[in-house]
């Protein structure tokens, strides 16, 4: 009887690995996310590419961007098949609040740069670049605890050559974040609320 239920348990784990990625994201719950603070809300799987990072590709950078939307129509643009593009959190501008659209494993679509969304973690914040108002204490701080999250699971150095803006992604055609973000304090919020 042991024997069987090890050999089930196999034959589930093995079936379990057959399932695209997208499936299992499409599947994930909201207490199944990447970042327990946050909420799935997941982006169309035609807005995105399927994987098994960090095995198949390393995740070496998180790439912070500014949505020049409202927090739910960046969702809803994610959602949209038609659009092409996604990211793997949104932030909300008045409370921090967090929105999982793809699978830290999966490829989000949202540095315009293919090699960059194969190694990194996209994080949009609601707001606009000429805006600074949207840039509260809560997206800050909610945002640094998760970009500190990435850093420590994947071990990637928190500084700003491996947290990046989306501008600065090689051939980026974007500005945000944009002149009004503060790299300092966010830099800073991100190394004191990091656990490595």
């Amino acid at each position: 009887m042991h024997r069987r239920r090890i050999l089930q348990g196999a034959a589930v784990t093995a079936a379990a690995a057959l399932i695209p990625a997208s499936a299992r994201a499409a599947a994930a719950t909201a207490g199944d996310t990447d970042y327990p603070s946050a909420h799935w809300v997941p982006a169309s799987t035609s807005n995105c590419t399927a994987s098994t990072r960090p095995s198949e590709y390393p995740v070496e950078y998180v790439v912070i961007h500014v949505t020049q939307e409202t927090f739910s129509d960046a969702v809803a643009i994610f959602q949209n098949p038609a659009k092409r593009v996604s990211a793997h959190y949104v932030v909300r501008s008045a409370d921090g609040y967090i929105d999982q659209c793809v699978r830290e494993e999966d490829i989000a679509w949202h540095a315009g740069n293919w090699d960059y969304n194969t190694r990194s973690i996209g994080i949009e914040h609601e707001g606009y670049v000429d805006q600074p108002e949207y840039f509260t204490d809560a997206l800050y701080e909610k945002s640094a605890l998760l970009t500190a999250s990435v850093c420590d699971r994947y071990g990637i150095p928190k500084d700003r050559a491996h947290i990046l803006g989306h501008v600065e992604v090689p051939g980026a055609d974007h500005t945000d974040p944009g002149p009004h973000w503060d790299w300092v304090r966010y830099i800073r919020l991100v190394n004191l609320l990091g656990t490595g």
